[in-house]
């Protein structure tokens, strides 16, 4: 089975040779880059082993119907090549299909009492919010942080800390 990680736990793409990334495609183990640009196509634009890739906008974020994508992220699923104008090879990738893999291959197999892996990315005074899986994100309450009462959920974590939580 291949593995969820939150953003920043995967390997990232642009170390690896041409070979790798097409062993990664073909496996569809999800890897993380950082965009170098967005361009005027509503693109970002990512430099993989020499060759130029893409992923559309639309292909950002895994959105319910009728939500709209509200930030850019950098966590990608190689989905192939294809060729531009010009007949030059080029990478597509997507994030949305790193987030529809990992809803139906790993967090809807989950059941009651899982424990899974997660990345704290933002507090609120009503809990943390963690990264449980390609930038899929997940509220933590605050009486969930702590069996003793406590004023802040940064009392006991902070953001970029790795917990292991129960489902």
């Amino acid at each position: 089975m291949l593995e969820f990680r939150a953003e920043g736990l995967c390997r990232n793409a642009n170390h690896l040779s041409r070979e790798e990334l097409s062993r990664c495609m073909a496996s569809g183990e999800v890897l993380q880059s950082t965009a170098l640009a967005f361009d005027t196509n509503r693109r970002l634009r990512f430099e993989l082993c020499g060759h130029h890739a893409y992923m559309p906008f639309e292909e950002c974020l895994d959105t319910a119907p009728g939500e709209t994508v509200k930030e850019i992220a950098v966590l990608t699923r190689i989905m192939g090549t294809e060729f531009d104008e010009n007949g030059e090879e080029y990478y597509l990738l997507s994030r949305a299909e790193a987030q529809r893999r990992c809803r139906a291959q790993y967090l809807d197999t989950l059941e009651a009492g899982s424990v899974i892996p997660c990345t704290v990315t933002h507090i609120e005074n009503f809990g943390a919010f963690c990264d449980i899986g390609c930038g899929i994100a997940a509220l933590l309450p605050i009486d969930c942080l702590s069996v003793s009462r406590i004023a802040s959920p940064a009392d006991r974590v902070q953001v970029g800390q790795q917990l292991l939580c129960a489902i």
